[in-house]
């Protein structure tokens, strides 16, 4: 017989060495799972994935033909601008993208720049105040009459025009200005049928803001055309703030000030601010880049425009730029759905050509205008 005592230890030594194989078991399998998280999708996905990419990309921009050069470069732009590997890489904050509003934005043809229209309409058309209208103001009128019915811009207009514009619309207060525009806006286009003023927009353009701001730009728009109607004109109908569109200026004041200068004057309790009365810089050419340099103080990186009067803030944009840019310069080609200019067209391929700008052409890049239910009368 054994009369060996048993070891008291050797249970636990055992209860340990199962313990000690399921705990490294379970660390084994953890291990190889995280593995296999952090392993790239399989082919298939990744293919999914880009053709998912794809197919919204070419959405974005879905109402311009794949021919259609700003399309492609655009696209192209924004894979290289928004990857943060790339050395084209742009920062959120310097995604600064601005765009001329006339013939770029809108219609400028029927027959003419919607606030030489709205300036028309209040001096030579409005019971209220037609009777009230001074000899310069009627003046200018029959100038405007004369570019309508010629499709010619005269020499010296757009100064006459900002001037009358200030003197007409003397003493509104902000409000009862935009409610005027709006007012206008709302009234059917001349030229087209089933569309107002105010729904002159180019449908491609407005898909180019939305796909910029879809990546994370900046949008201002920077016209000629006088700061308060460019407000009225494209609230409601454009995705940016007020203090994001740039226009030509007249004075405002506070309706109490009367003729005293405005460093005397202290706006009181009483006050509400209205238009002054005095025009003060037409937002064309060189002073748009001022501008540009006063209100946003970035160098833009793209630019949308459609004339000469834009060419200025197109070479600031791509001239010296810390970062890749681009210029995009509208051609009226479109004879048919728009009121198109062959010769001016011609002329802006041209012009394109010389000054590295890519051109857009209307007829040719577009699908649509303003939509498949609006016709040329």
């Amino acid at each position: 017989m054994d009369n060996k005592k048993k070891n008291p230890a050797t249970p636990w030594k055992i209860v340990s060495c199962v313990l000690a194989i399921a705990l490294i078991a379970v660390s084994c399998t953890w291990i190889v799972t995280a593995q296999n998280a952090q392993k790239p999708a399989p082919a298939a996905d990744t293919a999914a994935t880009t053709a998912v990419s794809e197919k919204a990309e070419a959405d974005a921009l879905s109402l311009w033909t794949e021919s259609a050069p700003l399309k492609k470069e655009l696209t192209e732009y924004i894979k290289t601008i928004t990857d943060e590997g790339s050395k084209d890489f742009i920062p959120v904050e310097s995604r600064i993208a601005v765009f001329d509003m006339d013939g770029t934005l809108c219609c400028e043809t029927d027959p003419g720049y919607f606030d030489h229209k709205l300036l028309y309409h209040r001096v030579t058309e409005d019971p209220d105040y037609k009777d009230k209208a001074s000899d310069e103001e009627k003046e200018t009128a029959e100038i405007i009459k004369g570019y309508f019915d010629s499709g010619s811009y005269p020499s010296g207009l757009d100064v006459k025009h900002g001037t009358a514009v200030a003197t007409a619309f003397k003493g509104m207060t902000i409000d009862e200005f935009d409610k005027y525009v709006k007012d206008y806006r709302n009234q059917p286009a001349e030229g087209y049928n089933n569309m107002t003023n105010g729904e002159a927009f180019y449908k491609p353009m407005l898909q180019v803001i939305d796909y910029l701001q879809a990546n994370d730009f900046t949008v201002y728009i920077v016209s000629g055309t006088d700061r308060l109607i460019t407000r009225g004109l494209v609230d409601g109908v454009i995705d940016i703030p007020l203090r994001q569109m740039i226009g030509s200026d007249e004075s405002l004041v506070a309706t109490n000030q009367g003729d005293e200068d405005g460093l005397k004057y202290t706006f009181s309790k009483d006050d509400k601010v209205i238009t002054g009365g005095d025009f003060l810089i037409k937002n064309l050419k060189m002073n748009k880049v001022s501008a540009i340099e006063r209100e946003i103080g970035q160098q833009p990186v793209l630019c949308f425009g459609n004339s000469s009067g834009d060419f200025a803030m197109a070479n600031f944009t791509i001239s010296n730029n810390p970062y890749k840019s681009g210029a995009y310069m509208l051609c009226c080609d479109d004879t048919e759905r728009e009121n198109g200019n062959v010769e001016k067209a011609d002329k802006m391929f041209s012009d394109c050509k010389e000054n590295g700008y890519t051109a857009v052409s209307m007829k040719n890049d577009w699908t649509t205008i303003y939509g498949e239910n609006v016709t040329r009368k």
